[in-house]
């Protein structure tokens, strides 16, 4: 057999074409991320809301629920999906948000009532 000199080899071209370096196709909106995160922050707006009118132990639990809701999208997205909801990596993440959701709904619950 004859072997291939590096006159017969065809030549390599050093820069890739654009079509290579460019990312796939997303197949969820890119907005999705974004989204959720003003879903989270509408729901702690809304227990937020709550606490000031008057019930202090709804309008806290509105807000670790949101807490919650936020750990569970970062668990179920992507990062590039999480936008915002992403800072770290997904389990810090989701263990910081769900941790502090879970304190704060307990912490509703042990403080005792004060008399007016």
């Amino acid at each position: 057999m004859a072997e291939l000199t590096e006159v017969d080899q065809p030549p390599v071209d050093p820069v890739p074409d654009e079509e290579a370096l460019e990312p796939e196709p997303r197949r969820h909106p890119s907005t999705i991320g974004g989204l959720v995160y003003l879903v989270v922050l509408a729901t702690t707006g809304v227990g937020i809301t709550i606490a000031w009118t008057g019930d202090w132990r709804l309008g806290v639990k509105w807000v670790g629920a949101a807490m919650i809701l936020g750990a569970v999208a970062r668990l179920v997205l992507r990062r590039r999906d999480a936008g915002m909801l992403a800072v770290r990596n997904r389990a810090f993440d989701a263990a910081l948000l769900s941790g502090v959701g879970a304190f704060i709904i307990v912490l509703s619950e042990v403080i005792p009532n004060q008399p007016l």
